[in-house]
């Protein structure tokens, strides 16, 4: 793949008509345009080993930051690596309505790191939203959720070395005598955001919902048909 930066300052990038990116200010993955790429003078002058360009987001037209390697500076032009660093990542979204206060608090601060590619700080906020969790659910919620992600590794075919540095990260104690977590490389950080996800969607929002669910159920059951619903209650 061929990206670089000609003696106009034009951007040439092979896969342009389909540079997309998870828009970090209206949360859509949209196409992105070249806005404003640097000087090839000033490139030339400077040989910076990282270039910066300015992207719009076709969906909302806010800036988008991309951050390029350079490969060469040629006699015509500036070659740029094909790969790139998003300077500004999209949030995390999570449904937080039926999250404890103390866990929600910690894991929109993990959410956070994640989004500001703290990938470290990210899996020691994870392990501290676990922490919670489990001094809240106790020791039987705890071993549920053991076994979820024993079948989230299953259902999401993940990797030996990957699961046990998700599992060491989330049920790992820090009162042991020499309290550790593993290095969290960018991969590693994603299988950790899907599984604390899931974990926290089964411990609390899928729970929260089928109740709040049946409550609506109960509702509209009481106010079509009180007959049934007095006798019911006599019943119970």
């Amino acid at each position: 793949m061929s990206v670089y930066i000609d003696t106009q300052s034009r951007l040439h990038h092979d896969q342009q008509q389909n540079l997309a990116v998870s828009c970090p200010h209206c949360q859509v993955l949209s196409h992105i345009t070249p806005l404003a790429v640097p000087q090839y003078d000033q490139l030339v002058t400077f040989r910076p080993k990282q270039v910066g360009i300015v992207f719009r987001c076709d969906s909302c037209n806010a800036p988008v930051f991309l951050k390029f390697n350079a490969k060469m500076y040629a006699a015509s032009r500036v070659e740029l690596s094909s790969t790139f660093v998003e300077l500004e990542r999209a949030k995390e979204k999570f449904s937080f309505t039926y999250l404890p206060e103390d866990a929600e608090l910690l894991f929109k601060e993990a959410l956070a790191c994640y989004s500001a590619v703290c990938f470290n700080a990210f899996g020691s906020m994870c392990r501290r939203t676990a922490q919670v969790v489990f001094a809240e659910l106790g020791n039987s919620g705890k071993l549920k959720l053991f076994d979820e992600l024993n079948e989230i590794r299953d259902l999401g075919e993940i990797d030996a070395e990957t699961f046990n540095t998700v599992r060491t990260v989330i049920f790992g104690s820090d009162n042991d005598a020499q309290p550790s977590l593993p290095e969290i490389n960018p991969y590693v950080a994603g299988v950790l955001l899907e599984v604390m996800k899931d974990l926290l969607y089964q411990a609390y929002v899928r729970k929260g919902r089928l109740q709040q669910a049946m409550m609506v159920r109960r509702f509209f059951f009481e106010e079509t048909h009180p007959d049934l619903a007095a006798l019911s209650k006599n019943s119970a």
